[in-house]
């Protein structure tokens, strides 16, 4: 049974580590490998990346492995078959096998006769099983009984080469039991192979010649995969020493853009400057040539003072003229407001912008796989939400996200009819004409191309469905009222004691302690949820970038363009266009704000240990939507984006 099993040591291998089968699993393309061999092959690979390490096939997830049973038992057997085999046993076994078997020689080596003891030994009689000098071989040579003995070449491990059953020779090999024996013990193998030792050793040695050439071959095969796995590892170097190269170049690009439109700035308030200085030292030239002037009438003055003879008094004085000059005369001098504006507004856009895009792509992983479009080194969708995030809300006052460094100014919209008078609210609703939304659902049809009608899409009903339509939000900080406090990349909100020193904006509430988010939606389906903490009064919801910025009418659900919940003194009420319902307080802090602008609602949810719908306005959205957040309570915390936080 040796000789099947030893012949499978090729099929019971493991591809891997070239070792016998630990553990050993099947692959779906019918391939074997050790389990601990798979796993640290696999082992940071991504979902799309799980293949077969002999034939390459690639599996679409990473494929369910079990245990091969039949081949373990065959591993298990052929382990043991190799323990049992003689031809198996250690070097220390068999160096205590030669040492026990150390013939009998003289001091220069030769075997010694085993009639005299003395001299040394010419042949060996294999049927006498004794080794005689040249004296005592001369019955062997010269009687007729002894010419069917088999000489040899002296031998000195007679003992060895004899059967200890039955004390003869072992001329002959059993095959199947890997071992020696006699013509009597050859009778009790005459199932098995046997064959003369002449024979066996032959076959042995071409087994053992077809072993050397099968290691050669797979030492070959080692080496030239050793070579090739250090070949790759040369190759991913050099593509990661590329790609971090591109990659610097990439940032030192994105740092020089910042600072040339950091030298543009600074080069503009220094012009500013000039023209200050330059200002002032033309009124300071033109205040000292009054002092001199008044100087020199004092001098005058002074010395018609000292006459004291009134005729000559009077003649001096009629000289001197009564000229009254003007006093002097300081004019205005400052930096041009708008200019600093504008400026300062240019870099805290900036900033935003990076802030932003740094955060998403760190916290969204996945914006690597995407496909490259029009932006370099971000996908598509990322390109579109970088344009949204940079893009100020319609009609607000501000600049274009940076183009190479460069900011322009936004040109404000018209707002005079064409008659020359101004516009009513009336007057523009009727004449109100499309715009591109800044939302990164998409930039609206132009009104001469119809839009084509898109299905709408599956109402969500749990949390798991609704997060695969979550938003990140950011704080819009050109609305923000001067009580609330901005911070962490613009996603947390609190109310400030003093009032921020926020530059003056049009598009800043000034009566309501609100705000408005920079992302705004026209179409699709969006999801945020926000965390709430301290404070009796506070609210969130979604507005309409037209919404007033003063007056009582500006707070949020107290006109058409704003639909919100609120917590009044611990009272949880829903508000729009001024109308008041009393809702049940949920015991959570953390909730969802659902937008269907397909739809046309917006939902309100409750995260807890149950997840569940508070409120829902059934609205047609006829402009982008905004999330808006008001706080009044000094303790009030919002924290926008709270995916990750515990209610």
């Amino acid at each position: 049974m040796a000789m099947p099993l030893e012949g499978m040591v090729e099929e019971l291998t493991c591809s891997i580590c070239l070792s016998l089968f630990t553990t050993p699993v099947t692959l779906p393309c019918a391939h074997n490998f050790c389990l601990q061999c798979l796993d640290l092959t696999w082992r940071g690979a991504e979902d799309s990346s799980y293949s077969c390490p002999q034939c390459r096939d690639v599996f679409s997830s990473k494929p369910e492995l079990k245990k091969n049973t039949v081949l373990t038992n065959l591993v298990s057997q052929l382990k043991t078959v190799q323990k049992e085999d003689p031809d198996n046993q250690t070097e220390d076994e068999e160096v205590e096998e030669d040492e026990d078997h150390e013939p009998k020689t003289t001091d220069m080596g030769a075997v010694l006769c085993d009639s005299c003891r003395k001299m040394a030994a010419s042949k060996t009689c294999l049927t006498c099983m004794a080794s005689f000098c040249q004296e005592h071989l001369l019955p062997h040579l010269q009687s007729p009984a002894f010419l069917d003995h088999l000489l040899s070449q002296p031998l000195g491990d007679l003992k060895a080469r004899k059967c200890e059953e039955h004390n003869k020779l072992m001329d002959h090999y059993c095959w199947d039991h890997g071992q020696c024996v006699c013509c009597y013990c050859a009778l009790n193998h005459k199932v098995c192979k046997t064959y003369p030792l002449q024979e066996a050793k032959q076959q042995k040695e071409l087994h053992y010649m077809n072993v050397l050439r099968s290691m050669n071959q797979k030492i070959e095969k080692a080496t030239s995969t050793a070579e090739e796995v250090q070949s790759e590892q040369r190759q991913l170097l050099e593509i990661t020493r590329k790609k971090k190269k591109l990659l610097e170049d990439e940032y030192e690009e994105i740092k020089g853009l910042i600072d040339e439109e950091r030298s543009r700035s600074m080069a503009r308030i220094e012009e500013e400057e000039k023209r200050l200085t330059s200002k002032f030292t033309y009124t300071q030239s033109v205040l000292r040539k009054k002092r001199q002037e008044y100087e020199r009438m004092r001098s005058r003055v002074q010395s018609l003072l000292q006459e004291q003879d009134d005729l000559q008094f009077l003649k001096k004085a009629n000289k001197v003229k009564d000229v009254t000059s003007k006093e002097p005369f300081k004019p205005k001098t400052e930096f041009d407001d708008k200019l600093l504006q504008s400026i300062y507004k240019n870099a805290v856009r900036l900033k935003e912008v990076v802030k932003s895009q740094v955060g998403q792509m760190a916290e969204t992983p996945e914006w690597q796989s995407q496909s490259k479009e029009n932006l370099p080194g971000v996908g598509a969708e990322e390109a579109g939400k970088w344009r949204s995030r940079s893009s100020p809300p319609p009609g607000a006052q501000g600049e274009k996200p940076p183009n190479k460094g460069n900011f322009k100014p936004k040109k404000m919209p018209n707002t005079s009819a064409p008659d020359g008078r101004a516009q009513t609210p009336h007057d523009k609703t009727k004449k109100k004409t499309p715009r591109a939304p800044t939302s990164d659902a998409g930039a609206a049809p132009p009104p001469h191309e119809k839009a084509k009608p898109k299905p709408a899409a599956p109402i969500p009903e749990t949390r798991e469905q609704l997060l695969m339509y979550a938003k990140r939000l950011s704080a819009d900080p050109s609305t923000v009222h001067k009580k609330i406090f901005i911070s962490d990349s613009f996603a947390k909100l609190s109310v400030s004691d003093t009032p921020q020193l926020y530059p003056e904006c049009a598009q800043r509430f000034f009566s309501c302690s609100q705000l408005l988010c920079s992302q705004g939606f026209s179409q699709g389906v969006h999801y945020w949820e926000v965390m709430k903490e301290g404070g009796p009064f506070s609210g969130l919801g979604v507005a309409y970038n037209t919404i007033t910025r003063n007056g009582p009418e500006s707070r949020l659900g107290r006109n058409k363009v704003s639909w919100c919940i609120e917590w009044c003194n611990g009272k949880l009420q829903a508000w729009h266009d001024d109308k008041q319902t009393d809702l049940t307080t949920p015991n959570t802090g953390k909730y969802g704000v659902l937008l269907n602008c397909d739809q046309g609602f917006v939902s309100f949810y409750c995260i807890g240990k149950k997840f569940s719908e508070i409120y829902k306005f059934r609205a047609r959205f006829t402009e982008p939507v905004y999330p808006a957040f008001w706080m009044f309570s000094s303790k009030t915390v919002l924290t926008l984006n709270a995916y990750h936080l515990e209610p």
